[in-house]
């Protein structure tokens, strides 16, 4: 088993109304070579972790063919929750359609953690690296009280993470949608909480359009690997 993460797909199978083209040639056939990518490294025993902006679609019933979609590529997949994941609904609700429309390769990362083989995985959405960068949409948006809620979020999948080392002695990875950390700026509430749990690895996306900087970053002996799939050309990457 091999475990890979790539983030971002930013899926609109059904409509291509929300089609990523749009934002320049680094996005061309972009769904057409993600396929293709992933069909060539990634097999039907393979994880694949996902963190976060799956699908454009609003309602998890509009999300269905871009599951599907998902559904079908090799390997077990591992779903976080983006910025543009409005179609992300309670895990009981997801559960309960992943299970009605047969979507058995899916799996849900939400205030918790998955022990794999080697690894046990962890993590949140994030929020964005300051307030300056809050896009028109959510504006009016309390940053700092829903960083503390994503503060909490990570605390749960923490600790939940830390009960299954306690037992296996597996190294645990960190995955967020937004970076905690980003030029100039660090998220110390976040970055405390990952050393306070002895992380040492943490992997995110968000980021599109940035092509030229490191793809690993570190910060107080962490590194932070960028794994949005524009800036990964579409290839999901191995752990």
């Amino acid at each position: 088993m091999s475990l890979f993460v790539i983030s971002d797909l930013h899926l609109d199978i059904s409509t291509t109304d929300k089609s990523m083209e749009v934002f320049g040639e680094k996005w061309k056939n972009y769904t057409q070579r993600l396929k293709k990518n992933w069909m060539a490294v990634v097999e039907e025993k393979d994880i694949v972790i996902i963190p976060g902006d799956i699908s454009w679609a609003l309602t998890l019933e509009e999300s269905i063919d871009d599951l599907k979609w998902i559904n079908k590529l090799p390997g077990k997949k591992i779903l976080m929750k983006g910025n543009h994941d409005f179609w992300w609904s309670t895990v009981k609700k997801m559960k309960a359609f992943f299970a009605e429309n047969e979507l058995n390769s899916l799996e849900i990362l939400y205030n918790g953690a998955i022990e794999v083989d080697e690894y046990i995985l962890a993590g949140s959405r994030g929020w964005f690296v300051d307030k300056s960068t809050q896009p028109q949409s959510v504006v009016n948006a309390d940053y700092d009280k829903v960083l503390n809620r994503e503060k909490i979020r990570l605390k749960m999948s923490l600790d939940e993470a830390k009960k299954l080392q306690e037992n296996s002695g597996k190294e645990i990875l960190a995955f967020f949608h937004f970076p905690p950390i980003w030029g100039d700026f660090v998220c110390e509430e976040l970055i405390l909480l990952l050393k306070e749990y002895g992380i040492s690895r943490v992997f995110f996306g968000h980021i599109h359009g940035v092509y030229s900087v490191n793809s690993i970053l570190e910060h107080e002996d962490i590194k932070f690997k960028m794994i949005s799939a524009d800036f990964i050309d579409f290839l999901p990457q191995i752990i």
